[in-house]
């Protein structure tokens, strides 16, 4: 896997997108508490999606002078795949972290072949909407109650990834600096596989988790 670099806008600190190992579960796991609170994922939720790279995931951090300011995950099932997370810590929002985690997803699903990717964000998280719209997401269904114990429900999106992958045209806006709001995901056994379910366009199991994005 490649691990892309990228220059933080406006100063001459780099960030560097490296694909996430057991060594970072730690750091993950305390971000996973302050952004999602009780709709954290657990330590073995994470070790169990991590047991399954590269054959199935694909695991990304992003740091800052060695720090873990955020991360993303995306599920591959044949052509189709998932993105089940992108977050960032707050102090990092707006800088271009989660775009950065987006393409790199989006790099990946490519480069594996997939034709279609497929994520779930909360209905009324119109900011992240807009970032994943500028990356050629579409809404093709509406999953009621899909966030516990909130009840919000999830706008389901879809991009064709005939596009290869890339930034899309004009300078980032606001919602680049992305993360998985703290709507978290129906309950079931943390155990990953528990929560498979059929989407509208066929989308491949994983687990059920806003992708997410800026609030």
């Amino acid at each position: 896997m490649s691990e892309p670099e990228a220059q933080r806008a406006g100063d001459t600190v780099s960030r560097l997108l490296r694909t996430m190992t057991s060594a970072d579960i730690d750091a993950v796991l305390g971000l996973e508490q302050e952004l999602f609170g009780e709709e954290a994922w657990s330590q073995q939720m994470l070790e169990g999606e991590l047991a399954e790279q590269p054959r199935s995931r694909y695991y990304l951090v992003a740091a800052v002078d060695g720090l873990i300011t955020g991360y993303a995950g995306l599920l591959v099932a044949g052509t189709q795949a998932d993105v089940l997370t992108i977050a960032v810590a707050a102090d990092r929002w707006g800088r271009g972290t989660g775009s950065a985690l987006l393409e790199e997803l989006l790099a990946e699903a490519a480069r594996r072949g997939c034709t279609e990717v497929f994520l779930e964000v909360r209905t009324d998280n119109m900011r992240a909407q807009r970032l994943y719209r500028r990356y050629g997401f579409v809404e093709i269904g509406i999953r009621k109650g899909y966030y516990q114990p909130s009840g919000a429900d999830a706008l389901v999106m879809r991009r064709d990834s005939a596009d290869p992958g890339g930034r899309p045209p004009g300078p980032p806006d606001g919602a680049s600096g992305a993360r998985s709001d703290p709507g978290g995901r129906p309950p079931g056994p943390p155990d990953g596989a528990s929560g498979a379910r059929s989407d509208p366009g066929g989308r491949p199991p994983g687990i059920p988790r806003d992708a997410g994005g800026p609030r």
